[in-house]
């Protein structure tokens, strides 16, 4: 004899009917002060999240008591920018960890879908020269279309290919490739390299190497530190200066190249999942790499809402790892040719 097997409701065992559920949450009944204390944005911001990602949120559902998308928002908001999952954020609104998973997964995919929407290069001349006046505007480099690095983000051990996620600090790891304007806006966000690969070897293989070696500015170029070779697109330090002209140089490089280190900490302090403080990342490699990348379309979005403030350093332990470089000598003579005529043009 066939038996019936009941699919239950978490929320319904939990809660019971009478509880305030999310469908009962609403913004208007809270403070700005307890929306940014709580979820990490403000009111307008959220709205702006909901009519962007709604339609994405809004499945049809078997459930007599589908998750709206505005509480779905407020659920990964709260995992993203506090670190903490479920018990206290899932409190705070009403659902149960596994609603709360769930909502997190909905609209980290949600994000991710619309990365190629916030994350890139202009592509207008004029967009492309303001680039450059930023960055100039910043020490006196010229050409800069963007700063480039790489940062580590902790996750769990995987259970396949475990070493390959191992960094040299005996952590597990993603990898992450950025690059950024003058403002911190990410115009690169490459999430899922696997934290053993060094920053040389993951800009090697990535697709931002590909897309300037194949298709970009031939009259410009990024700013990488010296954990990266020398490329006709790419300026490094120099190891050892010796003139002032190369000193002149180092120090605008390193005032320039800085901005992605300020970047990077403006995420983790804004993006508590990311800095470590609250352990790992629970997820796969790539649902990780996936929750990375949504913050990074999120750090985006609120820098076009003008909360573009700097934030202070975070105080995670998962920070990047320091590497001892060995000076990564180019044989690219167009590079260094690129890079000395540089220096005799704008900083003899």
């Amino acid at each position: 004899m066939a038996v019936p097997i009941a699919v239950l409701d978490c929320d319904l065992l939990l809660y019971g009917r009478g509880h305030r559920t999310l469908d009962r949450f609403k913004l208007e009944d809270v403070t700005d002060e307890y929306l940014v204390s709580t979820y990490g944005f403000p009111r307008q911001f959220i709205y702006y999240l909901v009519d962007l990602l709604g339609a994405s949120l809004s499945r049809p559902t078997q459930r007599s008591r589908a998750i709206s998308p505005e509480t779905q928002i407020l659920a990964a908001l709260g995992f993203y920018t506090s670190g903490s999952f479920q018990t206290r954020m899932g409190d705070a609104i009403g659902i149960s960890q596994a609603s709360m998973s769930r909502c997190v997964a909905n609209v980290t995919e949600a994000l991710v879908e619309r990365a190629s929407q916030f994350i890139h290069f202009p592509e207008d001349e004029a967009t492309v020269q303001s680039l450059k006046d930023d960055f100039y505007g910043l020490a006196g480099m010229p050409g800069v279309l963007g700063v480039v690095d790489c940062t580590h983000v902790a996750i769990k051990a995987p259970n396949a290919e475990d070493l390959s996620y191992v960094n040299r600090k005996g952590l597990h790891s993603l990898n992450c490739l950025m690059v950024c304007d003058a403002r911190g806006v990410l115009l690169s966000a490459e999430t899922h390299w696997p934290g053993s690969l060094p920053d040389c070897t993951v800009l090697q293989q990535a697709a931002l190497a590909s897309q300037f070696e194949t298709e970009l500015h031939k009259d410009g170029w990024l700013l990488g530190d010296s954990s990266f070779f020398l490329r006709t697109w790419l300026m490094t330090p120099l190891h050892i200066p010796e003139t002032p002209a190369e000193y002149r140089y180092n120090m605008a490089h390193s005032a320039t190249h800085n901005v992605i280190e300020r970047t990077f900490r403006t995420l983790r302090s804004r993006f508590r999942c990311l800095d470590g403080s609250k352990g790992t990342l629970q997820y796969s490699p790539e649902k990780s790499s996936h929750i990375i990348l949504a913050c990074c379309v999120l750090h985006n979005i609120s820098l076009e809402h003008g909360l573009d403030v700097w934030s202070s350093p975070a105080t995670g332990h998962m920070e990047q790892p320091e590497e001892e470089y060995e000076q990564m000598e180019s044989m690219d003579s167009e590079a260094c040719r690129i890079r000395q005529e540089l220096l005799l043009t704008h900083f003899s």
